[in-house]
């Protein structure tokens, strides 16, 4: 017999009137199994020991996308911002004219002026082709500083809490000195001594983003490397990058992601105020914080029309900030 089969007397049951028997456990103290239809006294029954059932364990990136799909508000505002995107990467499909075709007999008209649906602006151009070219600029405004500041202050912030000492002071002290501004200001006054332009302002937005990124990084590394695998990963003798890259980043990544998802937002905002101070991306090239500055001189005559940047910024930046917030949340796992 093989070790998962007990072999016990059918005597062991108990037997009513040729019912069926309920075999035991064949420990000390057991307890009936299950009752054996067929068995009757006399009988050698052959049990299979009764296997619990097996439970299912989800990993860690498992738990959270079961509990974004559980998530209704998130995913609202989650597939907002999907339409958003897609507007914006297709937007020379969508466009109902070109933006940047002028008409003088057409400016500051209302919606639904000559298959104008959102009107025109003050240069008599297709407002919702412009909005549409506009989410472009400011979408790429928005993620790639974002993106650039997560690798460069995630790797010094790693760097940082992971070698400590003097590396770390030295680090850590240099971003220091990036807080003593307020990152609207350090923004603006970054872009007006580079001269403005679209490129100069996602460079100053990179260097905004930096400190607070090396800072969420560094933190998060500090609270890994006291951990025991980390002391065990020493022991056996794993180089220091062997333990970075194997160890620690994967431990460091989501409190760096749900951050640099909080930021989208911000950078949205902080783009489009560059381009409504002048800081930003120059005419005639649609975005939303330049035209809301070209239009606030007519804010008394088409109003609506005027309002659509700046609905357009708020929309994205509250739909981003509760995505990131839903983010948190599933990531979060002592939520």
């Amino acid at each position: 017999m093989t070790d998962d089969l007990s072999v016990i007397p059918a005597t062991a049951g108990i037997q009513n009137g040729g019912a069926p028997l309920a075999a035991l456990d064949p420990s000390p103290g057991g307890q009936p199994l299950r009752a054996v239809p067929g068995i009757r006294e006399g009988d050698d029954v052959i049990l299979e020991e009764q296997a619990l059932p097996a439970t299912r364990v989800r990993g860690y990136w498992q738990s959270v996308f079961y509990r974004l799909r559980h998530d209704p508000v998130t995913l609202v505002f989650a597939a907002i911002v999907l339409l958003i995107v897609l507007a914006a990467v297709f937007a020379p499909l969508l466009a109902p004219f070109n933006p940047y075709k002028e008409s003088i007999v057409g400016r500051l008209k209302p919606f639904g002026w000559r298959d104008h649906p959102l009107g025109t602006d003050e240069l008599g151009r297709d407002m919702l082709s412009r909005l549409l070219f506009g989410g472009r600029v400011s979408l790429l405004m928005g993620v790639v500083p974002v993106v650039i500041a997560s690798l460069v202050g995630g790797l010094l912030g790693v760097l940082a809490g992971f070698v400590g000492g003097r590396t770390n002071t030295a680090i850590m002290r240099t971003m220091d000195v990036f807080y003593a501004f307020p990152s609207v200001l350090l923004a603006v006054a970054i872009a007006g001594a580079m001269g403005g332009g679209m490129a100069n302002g996602m460079l100053a937005l990179t260097l905004v983003f930096i400190p607070p990124m090396c800072r969420v990084a560094e933190t998060a590394t500090a609270q890994v490397r006291a951990l025991d695998f980390i002391e065990a990963a020493r022991a056996s003798g794993a180089k220091t990058m062997t333990i970075i890259r194997y160890h620690v980043l994967g431990n460091v990544l989501g409190p760096v992601f749900i951050y640099a998802s909080s930021l989208v937002s911000v950078s949205i905002l902080l783009a489009s105020g560059l381009s409504f101070l002048g800081l930003g991306v120059r005419p005639p090239v649609p975005d939303w914080g330049l035209m809301l500055s070209t239009l606030r001189q007519s804010i008394y005559v088409v109003p609506f029309v005027c309002a659509l940047p700046g609905l357009a910024i708020f929309i994205t930046s509250i739909c981003c900030n509760l995505v990131s917030d839903g983010l948190r949340a599933a990531m979060d796992v002592r939520m």
